[in-house]
Formats: structure tokens, sequence, C-alpha cells
């Protein structure tokens, strides 16, 4: 069955990491992607991988679940990691790329695989034989349509949003000044993020004035749900919550000092470098949905940011993803349909590297359905396998995005306390699983290219 074509439908991290898999192990793939001919509301370019949140990929220490994801994807051979790794600028403990370096590489090596043809084009609908939808969050209508009459279930969605990004050279460094958190990683320059501190005044001046700024209007087909995902809130909902609710979450100034008063600060807004030149910064957690106006208005009282030049403004769209409890197994393939696979953040998975990961158990689980062989079920105590596992077992009725995080891990047989350590036996157990399972069940010759 290896003949047969793929059709891998979006042009993302999990489409781009799938067609790679796939073609990787002799498959012939047509890789649909409708950039540049027919953009969306998020997107800017027409290079595959393009980033759109930020452009950190999550931390890279071995300890985090960020860092042990990255880690199983690089034993796995990950492109989008080997991508990232070789785009990669300073981030402290993250793994943080310049976006357009990142996106174009990936092009370049999706484009010169022999096995892979990019077909720049809108997959209207889903095309009969074995496809991998990656189509994203943002699935045309047309696409959508298509794909909900072969599910039949009803579609959910969230939204998302995006984080303004500054010019470097408008940032008051007379009042921001470079760190990371408790010193990690820093640089000649004196760190990698630059942090903009509150006082309290300051806060309590920034907080009032987000709360009051006015927010663009929902779209009446958008008003009908209009929940949020709280791994990507827009800080205008956060600090709805309470006054202090900016201060715990993506304000928190713990691990810094102010050099200007030997202080911590009452509260921290952060940026992190976006681009390679380090001509550009994001600020860190600030998705908003405020009108682009009152954006300028409001982010110029953040101090150090009175003089900023903004070279993308916040906004937010609606993201679509599938219940995935009631339609996919943990191989990513639709129970009804074994010609059909998903993967990205449609499935529910949440993060650049787990939307990766997802392609990848896609990609890899098609060949081998291709060559005759059942797919795989990937361990439940790695973290690829345990992103698998909830977004298609976990409670339907209530089902939300994830991303990886050790409370999807099975707990450990002996019990440990302190929380460093029992992080850094998940991420052991970890890797001791991944070994064995790559060895037993990513090792044929016939199609696999691990080794």
């Amino acid at each position: 069955m290896l003949g047969r074509t793929v059709n891998v439908i979006g042009g993302g991290l999990a489409g781009s990491e799938a067609a790679w898999q796939l073609a990787e192990r002799n498959c012939d793939v047509v890789l649909w992607e409708m950039r540049p001919a027919k953009s969306t509301p998020a997107h800017t370019t027409g290079h595959l991988a393009e980033l759109i949140c930020s452009n950190s990929l999550g931390s890279d220490l071995p300890d985090r679940a960020a860092g042990v994801l990255k880690a199983e994807m690089r034993r796995l051979g990950s492109l989008i990691l080997a991508c990232a790794d070789e785009a990669r600028v300073p981030a402290g403990g993250a793994l943080a790329v310049g976006r357009n370096e990142f996106a174009a590489l990936v092009t370049k090596r999706i484009e010169a695989h022999p096995n892979i043809s990019v077909r720049r084009e809108e997959a209207r609908s889903v095309p009969d034989g074995p496809v991998i939808i990656a189509s994203g969050p943002l699935t045309s209508e047309l696409l959508a349509d298509s794909i909900g009459k072969i599910v039949g279930s009803e579609y959910l969605y969230f939204y998302d949003a995006l984080s303004p990004i500054v010019a470097r050279d408008s940032i008051n460094m007379q009042i921001a000044f470079s760190a990371s958190r408790y010193g990690r990683s820093a640089d000649e320059d004196g760190g990698d993020y630059i942090n903009c501190p509150f006082d309290v005044a300051q806060y309590q001046q920034f907080v009032s004035a987000l709360l009051a700024a006015e927010r663009i209007e929902l779209r009446t087909f958008e008003q009908e749900d209009p929940h949020f995902f709280e791994g990507c809130l827009p800080v205008e909902e956060i600090a709805r919550r309470g006054f202090e609710a900016l201060s715990f979450g993506p304000l928190r100034p713990v691990g810094l000092t102010d050099p200007r008063t030997g202080r911590r600060p009452y509260a921290v807004a952060q940026l992190r470098q976006d681009d390679a030149a380090g001509t550009l910064y994001n600020l860190v957690g600030f998705q908003t949905n405020l009108r682009w106006p009152e954006q300028q208005r409001v982010l110029r009282l953040i101090p150090g940011l009175e003089n900023a030049e903004f070279a993308r403004l916040g906004q937010m769209h609606r993201n679509t993803f599938l219940n995935s409890p009631i339609l996919l197994d943990a191989t990513m393939q639709l129970r009804d349909n074994p010609n059909i696979y998903f993967a990205g953040q449609i499935t529910g998975i949440e993060g650049y590297v787990g939307n990766a990961a997802s392609g990848l158990v896609a990609g890899v689980n098609m060949a081998k359905w291709l060559a005759g062989h059942e797919p795989i079920v990937f361990p439940e105590d790695t973290m690829i396998g345990a992103l698998a596992a909830y977004v298609t077992r976990a409670d339907s009725n209530h089902f939300q995005p994830m991303k990886a995080n050790f409370g999807l891990l099975p707990p450990l047989d002996n019990a440990i306390k302190g929380k460093r350590d029992r992080f850094k036996n998940y991420a052991a157990r970890s890797a001791a699983s991944l070994e064995v399972f790559a060895e037993q069940s990513l090792s044929n010759p016939q199609f696999d290219s691990l080794e």
C-alpha cells in the first residue's frame, strides 16, 4: 500500500511535521496550503509553519513539561524541532525563534523533499483516499463544512488572541531593564527579556485604563458562545477577574529586581525578542482584543513604553476544534473512517510543539497503516502519548484544549514530595519509556527512518 499518495491539508506546524514524517518513510505526499493565495485573519506570510501568537515554543528546560516534549520530539527526528533549534534566538530557558527565519527554514526543507509536492490552493473539501487533516483552528468555511459532513459532530470553538510587537529602539531603557527571572541564562547584554517595572500607582493606573478601554465587538455569529481558552486569555479578560489578577499572571514580578531600586517591582511587563536581528520584541502574555487606537494608548502606560512604536497590534480571532474524545483514537485516526487522520490544534492539542507532536503521531501512524501495520499508541508516560490520550479520552461534555503538563502523566511509582525532584523523575521515566517504545515500535526498516 506504500505507493498510495497521502494528502495532508494544512501547512502549519502539524501539517508540515506530518508531511515530513510521511515523506521520510517513502510515502508520496501532497501538502495543501491555501496561503498566500488565500490568507487568514491571523497570518501575514505565505510561509509554511508560520508562527502566530508568539515566537516562543515554550520552556526547553529538561525538568519542565514543555522541555520533556521537545526532548521526545528531537529523539523522534522532528522537522519542526530541528528548524527551531537552527533559528533559535535568546530567551533564557525557553526555545524562542526568529519567526521569519524559522518558517522560511521549514518551507525550504519541505519544498526540497523529493517525496513532497506542495499544492498552493485551498482544499475546499476532504479528498478521497488517505488524508491527514491539519487545517488548524482557522479552517476555512468550505473545508469545515466538508469535515462536518464526515464526522457528523457539532464543532466547538474558542477564541485566541495575538500579542502586540514593539520596535526595540522605541523602548525606554532608562526605565526598562534586561534580565531573565532569577538571573537564568543571562547573556552579555544582561538578560534575555526586556522588563518594564510598575510601582503600585502605575499598576493601578494601567489596570483601570485597560478595564475602561473600548474593545472590538464580536460579530453576531460569534456571540452565540463567546468563551475563551484559559491558556490564551486576552489581558483585559484577566484584568476583569480582579485588581491583582494581572500581577499574578502575565505581569508577575517574581525573580526580577529593578536595578534602579534594588527591589522587586510591584508588577512587570516582559518583552521577548521576536526576530533574529533583535529589532522587534513581543509583549509576553499580552494577547488583547482592544481596538487598535485604544491598544496604543493603554500599552503606552506601561513604564518604558511611553513612546513605543508597534510593528503589530493585537487582535482576536475565532478558533475551531473538534470534539476529539468522541471522534478520534489516540493514534489520531478517525474512528469511523480509517482513511482519515487529524492533527494539530483542530484536535484540541494546544501549544506549538504539542501541535507538531500530533502531526508526528499522525504521520507515523498513516505510514504504518499504508504499510499494512496497525497504527501505534504512544505510551501514556511520555508527554506525546499523554497529550494524545487526553484529547481522545477527556470528558466530551466539558472538553477544552490542553497543552503539555505533568498533570497529564500517570503518577510515579514512588511518592516524591519536592516538585522539582518529582518533575525530574517524570522526565527520566518519559525518556526511558520513549527509548524502549522507539526501539520496539518505530524501527521497521520497510518504512521507518528514525534509526
